[in-house]
């Protein structure tokens, strides 16, 4: 299993053959920040301002509902980026809110000025490219799940993708990202023991 990259520079060196004026101009745009556990990276109906890569720590994207429920997209762990990238780009609040579930150490980068570098230079398309790419493919698989699984089978489907992940989340937000009940993911788990 490859190693997730360390900081945003070398995602995009891992990515994409950017040289070395444009890892540099980059890096520039960079800053450092910590989120504490239980807060927010973008909360819902938010219009979100920049994207930001884990360094350390771990998020979940959730859609909350008018009834008070979270039902949880996906998780991000180290090495990912996060955004709500569909709101900057139509420059409307978010439908999904981005929650540290672990006290976190992202770098972030305004997405303004993120733009203004990928106009400077037509490299940076397949940097982006790749980024969008994985984001589909992951949706597609997730809309997948969803359509054709069992619960029992896209609670396998979470511990293959997430693997070693489950004992950094509570069950009911487990339970939430499968779609179903906590006391009936109580009961899932103890039919595979």
């Amino acid at each position: 299993m490859n190693e997730p990259p360390h900081s945003f520079v070398s995602l995009v060196i891992a990515i994409a053959n950017v040289p070395q004026d444009q890892q540099r101009k980059f890096s520039r745009l960079v800053r450092p920040a910590t989120i504490q556990k239980g807060k927010h990276f973008v909360s819902a109906g938010e219009l979100p301002k920049s994207v930001a890569f884990v360094k350390k720590g771990l998020f979940r994207y959730y859609y909350p509902t008018s009834e008070g429920e979270e039902l949880t997209k996906g998780f991000f762990p180290e090495g990912n980026v996060l955004s709500s990238y569909s709101a900057m780009v139509e420059k409307r609040g978010s439908y999904f809110t981005i929650e540290a579930l672990e006290d976190s150490a992202v770098e972030i980068v305004d997405f303004n000025e993120l733009q203004k570098l990928f106009a400077e230079n037509t490299l940076w398309s397949s940097f982006l490219i790749v980024l969008l790419q994985k984001g589909f493919i992951a949706k597609e698989e997730r809309e997948r799940e969803f359509l054709l699984f069992n619960a029992a089978e896209r609670y396998q489907a979470f511990l293959k993708r997430y693997p070693n992940l489950e004992s950094r989340i509570k069950q009911s937000i487990v339970a939430s990202y499968i779609g179903i009940a906590p006391e009936s993911l109580s009961r899932l788990k103890k039919s595979f023991t």
